[in-house]
C-alpha cells in the first residue's frame, strides 16, 4: 500500500510532530534548544510559514503553525532539518540522520480546534513529565510572561479578548482546565496519522482543495447490492 501523502494547504492550521529517530534525544541541553528556536526564529518567516505555538521536548518537537504557501510547511521544516542538524552533530561529534524519517502533520478547523490545540501543544511538557510551564515552549508567551519571537498570535487568539491582558488571562483559564483524555487522544491521532480534523463542512471544503484523501474509509467491505432481489422488487403485477 502506497505512503499516504503528507497533507499541507496554504492558510490553514497546521498540528505538526517531529520525532527523534529511535526516540532518542534531539536536545541533549538548553543550548541545544535555544539553537533549533533561533533556526526556526528565522526560516519560518523566510518559507511562510506562521508559528502559532511550540513544545520542545526531549526526543520530540510539537508546533502549531499556518503555511502562507503549499509548500511553505516543508520548506522550513527541511531548511531546519540541515540547519539545526549540522549544528547538533558538529556540537555532539555525531554523523548521520537526527530525525525519525519525515515529520508528521494534519490539518484543522482553526475556529473549532484552535484553543485546543494550542492548549494540546502548551501542555505536551507537563504530558511528558517536565513540568506545568516548560520554559522550552510557548506557553509564557500565550501567559505573558514573555514576548516570543517564535510566535505570530493566530485570529483564534486574539478572539479571546480586546487587550492583552484579557487574552492572556482567557488562555490562563483554558491551560488550567486543561483537556480531557479523549480530547487528547484525538488530537494526537490526528497528528500521527494525519486526518484531517474538523466538522463535515470544513473537510467537504478541503475536499475542494485537494485530491488526497481527508479521512479514513469505513471498515469492512463494501455492502453488497441485493441484485435480484432489486430486479424483483421492480417488477409490475
Amino acid at each position: 500500500m502506497a505512503r499516504l501523502a503528507r497533507l499541507s494547504i496554504e492558510g490553514e492550521l497546521h498540528l505538526i510532530l517531529q520525532r527523534g529517530n529511535n526516540a532518542q534525544p534531539v536536545f541533549q541541553d538548553d543550548a541545544d534548544r535555544a539553537s533549533y528556536l533561533q533556526t526556526l526564529a528565522a526560516a519560518a518567516p523566510a518559507c511562510g510559514l506562521a508559528v502559532h505555538g511550540y513544545a520542545l521536548l526531549h526526543n520530540q518537537v510539537h508546533l502549531l503553525a499556518t503555511p502562507a504557501a503549499a509548500d511553505s510547511l516543508s520548506s522550513c521544516m527541511q531548511t531546519l532539518g540541515r540547519q539545526y542538524v549540522a549544528r547538533f552533530n558538529r556540537r555532539h561529534g555525531r554523523t548521520g540522520t537526527l530525525w525519525e524519517g519525515r515529520f508528521r502533520a494534519t490539518v484543522i478547523e482553526a475556529e473549532r480546534w484552535f484553543l485546543d490545540a494550542l492548549v494540546f501543544v502548551d501542555s505536551a511538557a507537563e504530558r511528558a513529565g517536565l513540568g506545568a510551564v516548560w520554559p522550552w515552549s510557548s506557553t509564557l508567551h500565550h501567559l505573558g510572561l514573555r514576548r516570543d519571537p517564535v510566535i505570530t498570535e493566530h485570529r483564534a487568539f486574539w478572539a479571546l479578548g480586546n487587550t492583552p491582558f484579557d487574552r492572556e488571562a482567557a488562555f490562563r483559564a483554558q491551560l488550567s482546565r486543561g483537556l480531557s483524555s479523549a480530547r487528547v487522544e484525538e488530537l494526537s491521532q490526528a497528528q500521527h496519522k494525519g486526518w484531517v480534523l474538523g466538522s463535515p463542512a470544513f473537510l467537504a471544503t478541503m475536499a475542494q482543495r485537494t485530491p488526497r484523501p481527508l479521512a479514513p474509509r469505513p471498515r469492512g467491505r463494501p455492502r453488497k447490492t441485493d441484485a435480484a432481489g432489486a430486479a424483483q422488487g421492480s417488477g409490475t403485477d
